[in-house]
This record gives structure tokens, C-alpha cells and sequence, in this order.
């Protein structure tokens, strides 16, 4: 007899039961992405800028920054590991 408690196979989509699918979402599909960018996504991607020599933009929106990040990431080779979604 298994101790295991019994596993659910199905996959949430809901973003607060399964934030991982919200990250996975297209920026164009956000219905925040014409909000400006959080505070973090503005730390990071000035971060990234100065390290790929590149000019920071401070009026990009949400669903712009997280493109800007995904490509200066890309650039630099740098957090390939951490999402930069929202």
C-alpha cells in the first residue's frame, strides 16, 4: 500500500494556483502589458543595458521590458535559469 498521497495529473492554467503558467504567457497576451513596467523588470533591465552597452529605456511597458529582457538575455548570455516574466 502507498503512502503517496494521490496526484492530480491535470495542469492549472489558472496563474494564482500555477504562476509558472502565467510566466510561460506570450507579453502580448498580458491584459497588464500596456502597464508601465514593475520596478523589478526596470532594475533588471538596467542591469542588462549597462552590461550589453546598450541605452535603458525607463518608458517601456510591462509586456515591453519582459521582450527587451528576454532579448538582452539572450545578448549577454546572462539568467537563463530565472524567467523574466511577469
Amino acid at each position: 500500500m502507498s503512502t503517496h498521497p494521490k496526484t492530480d495529473h491535470h495542469v492549472s492554467t489558472n496563474p494564482k494556483t500555477n504562476p509558472r503558467s502565467n510566466a510561460e504567457k506570450d507579453p502580448d497576451d498580458w491584459t497588464t502589458g500596456d502597464e508601465p513596467m514593475t520596478g523589478a523588470q526596470a532594475s533588471y533591465l538596467k542591469t542588462l543595458c549597462e552590461e550589453a552597452g546598450e541605452e535603458f529605456d525607463d518608458r517601456l511597458t510591462k509586456a515591453e521590458a519582459s521582450k527587451r529582457i528576454d532579448a538582452l538575455r539572450a545578448k549577454t548570455g546572462r539568467g537563463h535559469s530565472h524567467p523574466s516574466r511577469e
